[in-house]
């Protein structure tokens, strides 16, 4: 401050003016700013570096303190926030969970709620949780199908369509299973939507002697899982108001966002600060041999 003031006061008039001692102004000049300032700036280069990547722009504090950390920075969650905050950085608002509302079939009986009944998956393959989306586009609608893997929470399979036919499920539950693999007695957890409660789907699931298990009705929450996604995709992928341009840009925003960021990248605080693919990653690496 006192630097771009010298050209219309004295030094010494500054210097009285901002309570500062001569001495002290001549050695900041001399040194230079500090290491703890300099540490500033560099998690302050490296963040705003973060918020331009593809989808980090939704991350607060939290999860940019551990992408911080990845890339080699020492900083806590305090010092990040503060930082964030003076370099004016915000993340993108996390809407509310707002239940979806889903149509349902009168004539079909939907399965019980086994989701509720067990504890928690140990493996990949044991539970699936799967859910349909609307994408807006000025072309039209898009309908998009995901299915998780609720252990690794990783979208183990998803489809885009232009119907809500039950082609749109089985072609991501098709795909999840491909890639996963089915536990004995795997569980596939939905919505009461006609989709799901449709015979097609019950003898899919049979087949592969899975056993399907829906939601409460009127009670989403049992699938917050897969509501939280669609949540989490159309706040950090989506355009400002949620609608695309085109469907060709739906799609390719939507693959790029799944199998490029969210599986392979996404920070889940869930998951101890890891990514889906990282935390499978871990989960299937060997025990290291130890020799006597």
């Amino acid at each position: 401050m006192i630097e771009t003031m010298r050209d219309h006061y004295t030094v010494t008039e500054l210097c009285n003016a901002f309570e500062v001692s001569r001495s002290g102004y001549y050695k900041g000049i001399r040194t230079g700013p500090g290491k703890r300032k300099k540490q500033n700036q560099q998690i302050i280069d490296a963040m705003k570096q973060i918020h331009q990547e593809p989808f980090k722009n939704a991350y607060g504090s939290p999860r940019m303190t551990v992408e911080l950390r990845r890339r080699g920075f020492i900083c806590s969650e305090n010092r990040v926030a503060r930082l964030m905050t003076e370099a004016g950085l915000i993340a993108l608002h996390k809407a509310p969970f707002r239940p979806k509302t889903t149509v349902q079939d009168p004539d079909r009986i939907p399965a019980p709620n086994r989701l509720a009944e067990i504890e928690a998956p140990s493996q990949p393959g044991e539970v699936f949780v799967s859910d349909i989306t609307y994408v807006a586009t000025r072309e039209g609608w898009l309908y998009l199908a995901a299915t998780m893997d609720l252990y690794s929470r990783r979208i183990a399979g998803w489809h885009l369509a232009e119907s809500m036919k039950t082609d749109l499920v089985i072609e991501a539950a098709q795909k999840a299973v491909d890639g996963t693999g089915i536990c004995p007695g795997a569980i596939f957890h939905s919505d009461r939507g006609c989709q799901y409660t449709s015979q097609r789907m019950r003898s899919w699931l049979n087949q592969r002697g899975m056993l399907s298990s829906m939601s409460a009705a009127g009670y989403c929450y049992d699938n917050a899982s897969c509501e939280s996604l669609f949540a989490t995709l159309k706040r950090e992928a989506f355009p400002a108001g949620c609608v695309f341009q085109t469907k060709q840009e739906a799609r390719r925003t939507i693959f790029q966002y799944i199998d490029t960021f969210y599986n392979r990248e996404r920070i889940h605080t869930s998951l101890g600060d890891q990514s889906p693919d990282n935390f499978l990653t871990n989960h299937f690496q060997p025990n290291p041999i130890t020799l006597n």
